[in-house]
């Protein structure tokens, strides 16, 4: 598996760029250098994630989602992890 995040990925099986593989690794978000940890669907190359509004859900009982548009950077948290290991003695 390579160690860079997708372009695309969502956390809604019902999305095609649902990836369980990939969320079982755990993906982590920096939105505009801030720490994200509510993200529904992201895309790097677009520049835009999706995430909850409140509380509110829609018709169907899915989160109502607001996009926010500027700097996506995706990585995987296992490896923010191992490095973090490999500095403690």
């Amino acid at each position: 598996m390579s160690d860079t995040p997708p372009d695309r990925s969502a956390v809604n099986p019902k999305s095609r760029f649902y990836n369980e593989a990939i969320l079982e690794r755990g993906v982590g978000i920096r939105f505009n250098g801030a720490e994200k940890t509510n993200v529904e669907e992201y895309c790097v190359s677009e520049g835009w994630i999706r995430v909850p509004v409140a509380k509110s859900l829609d018709r169907y009982g899915n989160p109502l989602v607001i996009k926010l548009t500027g700097k996506v950077e995706p990585y995987f948290r296992d490896l923010v992890k191992d490095e973090n290991s490999d500095n403690k003695v």
